[in-house]
């Protein structure tokens, strides 16, 4: 397996919590993996860790092997490191085709075409005149991931991306995430199981700061632990807080 992105002890305390505690994960080429757990649990915090946002108190950070520990996020990102956000960070300003070239730094005025077959690959190539501040929420985060493929990313990481979505944009959300290009290593944190389970080949999850168990959707779904003490026996039922 072709190492894509990688932690190793990774730790974070924020005062007297350690919200990330000696966290070992890695992602190889076209790894689909998910990270859950109950609110608290640092999952978000693993994310920030991981592209930058953050840095941590111990441990080391790798993209293709190379130590980016120390690196800005931006300097990641040009390593082929992406992400979005649990509230989608588009220019609400510009049209979707101008969020789309103003997401691909490389070359904007060549990548035109490519814009245009990234917003139709999404299914808002009708949309590409339209503002981006006039689209749904749903539209807007498909958008967002668009704009993150947009820089061909090796790795491409996904915070919530069901969050606020209705049935419709659900199934959209997943047509999408199926359709990503195989190589691209995706880490998704996400609440919604159904989402999870759709996409997911493994589960990593967090409780207190720490890994308690990493499987397949289906171990991680009868694995005792994760039922009766991180979610409440609720036993990965769909949409379950995770």
């Amino acid at each position: 397996m072709t190492e894509i992105l990688a932690a190793h002890g990774v730790s974070r305390r924020f005062r007297a919590t350690l919200a990330v505690d000696r966290v070992d994960f890695s992602l190889g080429a076209g790894a689909r993996h998910a990270v859950i757990g109950p609110n608290g649990a640092g999952k978000s915090t693993l994310l920030n860790l991981l592209t930058g946002s953050l840095r941590p108190n111990t441990g080391q950070i790798r993209i293709g092997g190379r130590d980016v520990t120390r690196r800005s996020p931006s300097k990641r990102a040009r390593l082929g490191l992406a992400r979005t956000f649990q509230t989608p960070a588009v220019f609400d300003s510009l049209s979707t085709l101008d969020n789309m070239l103003a997401a691909a730094w490389r070359g904007n005025r060549a990548r035109t075409r490519e814009a245009r077959l990234g917003l139709d690959a999404i299914g808002l190539g009708a949309h590409t005149g339209h503002l981006a501040g006039a689209l749904s929420h749903g539209q807007r985060r498909l958008l967002e991931i668009a704009m993150a493929l947009a820089g061909n990313p090796r790795a491409l990481l996904l915070d919530e991306p069901a969050a606020g979505l209705g049935d419709t944009d659900l199934d959209r959300l997943v047509s999408c995430l199926h359709g990503l290009p195989e190589g691209i290593a995706v880490l998704l944190v996400e609440h919604n199981q159904d989402v999870v389970t759709a996409i997911a080949h493994r589960v990593t999850v967090l409780h207190q700061g720490r890994i308690l168990a990493t499987g397949t959707p289906e171990e991680i779904k009868n694995h005792p632990e994760v039922a009766n003490i991180y979610l409440g026996k609720e036993a990965m039922t769909p949409n379950a807080a995770t």
